[in-house]
């Protein structure tokens, strides 16, 4: 097998994951099913992955470095730090939105738990794009002066909660709406 119909094999492999994993769940879906979603043979399958749980966590690892590259791929535009904090903001809840079968398919079968550790360094980079953006921000005069670190552990906690509404509670909640939010605040102006 070559390099390039490996790498389709393990991409339409992984596809048929998601789909038998949102359709299904995690606890009903099986090797067998994820295997005829992607037309490949069950022993196909298990020459990219272990079994079940391994499939699912690089499903999860894929998904996460897909949205960190997009972000990092966004972010290394030139554009004012106003401008690249609304881009963040949009691709992260684009994202939700996009993936939210899988998002709710995570919680509920798996709670906050699984991968935690993962979980972790993935949000603590996120949060540290957040705090260079709002650092380089504050430099440049378009935001004011604050704790960069705490702010971005806000502004990230804040992304998350969305991400849960918007997954759990199907609320519409566009990045328009959290960035007037996070710019302009509830206060009336004078006040």
């Amino acid at each position: 097998m070559n390099k390039r119909s490996g790498t389709e094999s393990k991409q339409k492999i992984m596809k048929a994951a998601m789909d038998v994993f949102s359709r299904k769940g995690y606890a009903k879906a099986n090797i067998r099913e994820i295997a005829r979603t992607a037309g490949i043979s069950i022993g196909g399958v298990y020459l990219y992955f272990k079994n079940k749980e391994d499939l699912y966590r690089n499903l999860i690892k894929e998904r996460k470095i897909s949205l960190r590259d997009a972000i990092e791929t966004t972010l290394s535009q030139p554009r004012t730090a106003a401008e690249s904090l609304s881009a963040f903001i949009k691709l992260y809840l684009d994202y939700a939105v996009k993936h939210k079968e899988f998002i709710i398919l995570h919680i509920r079968e798996h709670g906050f738990s699984f991968g935690a550790h993962e979980k972790r360094q993935f949000f603590s980079q996120q949060r540290k794009l957040i705090e260079k953006i709002i650092h380089r921000g504050i430099q440049s005069g378009e935001f004011r002066k604050c704790n960069p670190e705490q702010m971005a552990t806000i502004l990230m906690g804040s992304l998350r909660g969305v991400v849960l509404s918007i997954a759990l509670d199907d609320a519409h909640i566009t990045p328009e709406m959290l960035s007037e939010l996070v710019y302009r605040g509830l206060l009336a102006v004078g006040r």
